[in-house]
């Protein structure tokens, strides 16, 4: 989250058109605490009976917590790119998810 926090101008267009939802199973309290002293120019939700983890797939088998897992949902409301699992230490996986989320800005995906 640093990261994002950090390269958000780049990444996510400084957030003209973009909204980042940081979601997990922690209580909300935790992470409002965390995210405000960490200064994150993100949304965050909390899904602590693991509702959307459970939904979108993205809980550890045998484990209570979800994986690392990034959603690029362009401007139609469609899942345009599915990083999973996103790589937070590797380096080329920033340049990916800023090429997806220019995409997305750029291309929507049509609705029916």
């Amino acid at each position: 989250m640093e990261t994002y926090r950090d390269q958000y101008v780049t990444l996510f267009n400084n957030g003209k058109g973009v909204a980042v939802i940081g979601i997990s199973t922690d209580e909300d309290s935790v992470q409002a605490n965390w995210a405000r002293d960490a200064h994150f120019p993100v949304f965050f939700a909390s899904d602590p009976d693991g509702k959307v983890v459970k939904l979108y797939d993205v809980k550890y088998p045998a484990l209570n917590y979800a994986k690392r897992v990034l959603f690029v949902v362009d401007p139609t409301g469609k899942i345009s790119h599915v990083m999973d699992p996103f790589k937070e230490m590797v380096g080329d996986s920033y340049t990916e998810l800023a090429a997806a989320v220019a995409a997305a800005m750029k291309n929507p995906a049509q609705k029916p």
